[in-house]
């Protein structure tokens, strides 16, 4: 079976793949959290920098990791409730299909 086209744009702008719908108190606290993790990893270039014992700035980075990640799960999230939903609504079978291997193929990337 050949595979599907690109998933079918949910929000109407085909080509330019801008989000369906983000809750602007979402997207703030996205920035925020992303402008702190901005600041983590300035500390840890500089505890590299000032020759720190390597387990404190380990730490570190699974601190930034594990942040990074929390962002990742709430766009996730909001993808989920918001462009695959009205995608998968609006768009044909084939468009479905589509979003469906969008998906699958974006959640095993973030597995990993």
């Amino acid at each position: 079976m050949p595979k599907p086209s690109a998933a079918a744009c949910a929000c109407g702008l085909e080509g330019k793949r801008k989000a369906a719908g983000v809750d602007p108190r979402i997207k703030t606290a996205n920035r925020n959290r992303l402008r702190r993790i901005e600041g983590q990893i300035r500390g840890i270039a500089r505890m590299v920098a000032e020759d720190r014992y390597c387990p404190d700035i380990l730490v570190q980075i699974a601190s930034v990791e594990q942040a990074l990640r929390a962002v990742a799960r709430g766009l996730m999230r909001n993808h989920l409730e918001h462009c695959v939903t009205q995608a998968i609504r609006r768009g044909s079978v084939r468009d479905a299909a589509a979003t469906y291997d969008e998906l699958l193929d974006l959640i095993f990337r973030h597995s990993r």
